[in-house]
């Protein structure tokens, strides 16, 4: 029995001496630094966000992971008019154009879409270099809840804000999550951990967040 309860007593001590190990382990990750390139992208990408104003557009075409290549061209359509903070007046009917890319953050998925906007073209035929970072997704919308049509660009409010510098949502459509980070060279990166093919349909809705660029700027982002 002496021996029994030994056994026992050594168990139970064992066993404590994991569980504190385990959260003494978690404590050190939760409490650990980031990395120096975390906190410089953070940093980057608070300063950027303090430019941005936010814009909603509608996308005009059909996107399909699997038929687009990198390079291939993106527009999408301003709805209502945007006020730059550091450069013109965007009205409605403006078009962002942008590119297929490669994926920047490495995010893992069976499929995956990256997005680069930096031009706008306004109606008067000019060219404003811009920064743009998808901040919501929303797939075509027929009717409201009063049976009238709802066109893309009026789906959804824009409610983000400057402190919002990345953006990992779940599900914005089927079988799809959108990944952006302000601090980042492309828009966003939607992403699909469950099907072999990435489909945007025309008439989804983006979200932006928006800021006039200079040249020089794009320049040294253009690099990935």
């Amino acid at each position: 029995m002496k021996r029994d309860a030994a056994k026992v007593l050594s168990l139970a001590a064992l066993c404590c001496a994991l569980l504190s190990a385990g959260l003494a382990r978690a404590a050190a990750l939760a409490q650990a630094p980031t990395s120096p390139n975390s906190q410089a992208a953070d940093q980057a990408g608070q300063l950027e966000a303090q430019q941005m104003v936010p814009a909603r557009a509608a996308l005009t075409q059909d996107i399909d992971s699997k038929k687009v290549e990198a390079g291939a061209q993106i527009r999408v359509t301003l709805k209502g008019t945007t006020h730059l903070k550091n450069g013109p007046e965007l009205r409605s009917g403006t078009i962002l154009i942008g590119t297929v890319t490669n994926d920047d953050m490495q995010i893992p998925g069976q499929a995956k879409l990256a997005l680069r906007f930096t031009q706008a073209q306004t109606r008067d035929g000019k060219t404003v270099p811009v920064k743009a970072t998808i901040v919501g997704v929303f797939g075509p919308q027929g009717t409201n809840d009063e049976g009238y049509d709802v066109a893309a660009g009026d789906q959804a409010p824009n409610d983000w804000k400057p402190e919002t510098i990345a953006m990992d949502q779940k599900g914005v459509l089927s079988g799809i999550d959108l990944h952006s980070r302000i601090a980042s060279s492309n828009s966003g990166v939607l992403v699909s951990t469950s099907k072999s093919e990435v489909k945007i349909p025309r008439g989804t809705e983006l979200t932006l967040a928006i800021a006039a660029q200079q040249n020089g700027e794009q320049a040294v982002r253009g690099g990935n």
